[in-house]
């Protein structure tokens, strides 16, 4: 039953460190599995320390037991091996800390590991991590390889001597980490990650040499087989030898048999790509020189076709035309301006018969006065009065004599 407690009424310390070991206590012994990653053995003693880790979780827990339960094990317990023990929880209250008891430790075989594989294998497969159309294609040029291999090892050599080999310019980000043991999972997933996060990186080559399926278990453990799904950097699988099939294998974009075929994937072959560009130019210039000789066809047979043969047979013709109404042009206006002509010489003849200069010519004078009156009448005038005399030709002044007198109209 739950506790009841106030900040009036608190628990003393003891009485949780009771508290909790009861609860421990009733848990009763339990069936654990985990991977050694520490195991203390110290002289003279019979008690033998484990540290058992769970990968999936990234947890641990201490287990003692006896020295015999270890020793009676064929070929010895070392760090990395998969067991089974069967323990009982503690919690000390003195010290605060928790561990198990075990009273018997059994390591999982080479057929169970295989069966537990297979079992995880149909999981993460119901899950589509392993389905074709998630995986991405490679790049054809990587601007930086990103490389997790073991340290100075042999299959780093092979990557890059190769990759150089075919592409002398390739640039690798190598991730030195342990790929085997109780560390190779946890150093592996950081190295991915950090990869990952590099935005020079265009794909990640994961690497390691061939090995016991012990050797190879960190990379079919599980959470480093999610932690390569969730890359959105294309993964290369390259581990072991061509019969090794760890789960990366599956869940990883392009699996290599070996590490040298996996230097030939992820970058390409500067021998093969400049014959593949000569293949290309060959093929553009034999396509090209069969254009120009079409096109020079097609312009000799148009140079052929009598408008282009004898170009100026059009003109000739045309300035025949031209000819002609440019003469017919010139009589017509030459007609227009006789006709033209000849109206405004009768006219001029009209107007001048009309005109008072006309009566002028013929020995008449136009009399007047100074203020510009035509004189009509002789009684119009005085005597003495000066006039102006207009001829054909020039002008008089005249005066009236005295004798002048007015004219009776005549009835």
């Amino acid at each position: 039953m739950p506790v009841e407690t106030s900040a009036e009424q608190p628990l003393p310390v003891r009485r949780v460190s009771q508290l909790v070991t009861q609860w421990v206590d009733r848990l009763g012994a339990v069936w654990v599995e985990g991977q050694v990653t520490q195991l203390t053995r110290r002289p003279g003693q019979a008690t033998v320390f484990l540290v058992l880790r769970d990968p999936v979780a990234d947890m641990s827990l201490t287990v003692t037991c006896h020295r015999a339960l270890v020793d009676v094990l064929a070929g010895g317990l070392r760090e990395g091996a998969h067991v089974v023990v069967h323990a009982k929880p503690r919690f000390f209250a003195t010290r605060g800390t928790f561990s198990l008891a075990a009273d018997e430790l059994r390591p999982v075989g080479v057929g169970e590991l295989l069966a537990r594989l297979e079992q995880l294998r149909g999981v993460l497969g119901a899950e589509g991590l392993f389905a074709a159309d998630r995986k991405r294609p490679l790049p054809f040029l990587p601007t930086v390889v990103g490389l997790i291999c073991g340290r100075a090892s042999a299959a780093e050599h092979d990557v890059v001597e190769n990759a150089r080999r075919r592409w002398p310019a390739v640039r690798f980000r190598v991730e030195e980490v342990a790929v085997q043991g109780p560390a190779a999972v946890t150093e592996v997933g950081e190295a991915v990650q950090r990869l990952e996060r590099d935005p020079e990186v265009d794909v990640i080559v994961i690497t390691r040499g061939g090995g016991s399926i012990e050797d190879l278990l960190p990379f079919s453990n599980e959470a480093l087989v999610r932690a390569v799904a969730a890359c959105r950097t294309p993964v290369v699988s390259a581990i072991g030898h061509e019969q090794d099939a760890p789960l990366l294998d599956l869940v990883a974009d392009v699996r290599a048999s070996t590490p040298t075929d996996a230097a030939k994937r992820v970058v390409p072959d500067v021998t093969e790509e400049l014959e593949r560009v000569g293949a290309v130019r060959r093929r553009l210039r034999a396509a090209l020189g069969t254009r120009l000789d079409r096109e020079v066809a097609t312009v000799r047979s148009l140079r052929s076709r009598p408008c282009l043969a004898e170009p100026t047979s059009i003109v000739d013709g045309r300035q025949e035309g031209l000819t002609a109404l440019r003469d017919r042009g010139r009589r017509s206006l030459s007609s227009s301006l006789e006709r033209a002509a000849d109206n405004l010489a009768h006219t001029r003849a009209r107007v001048t018969a009309l005109s008072p200069a006309a009566t002028l010519e013929r020995g008449y004078a136009v009399l007047q006065r100074a203020d510009g009156h035509v004189v009509r009448r002789a009684g119009d005038v005085r005597p003495g009065e000066t006039l102006r005399a207009r001829l054909a030709e020039g002008e008089l002044s005249v005066e009236v004599g005295s004798g002048a007198a007015p004219s009776t109209p005549s009835g």
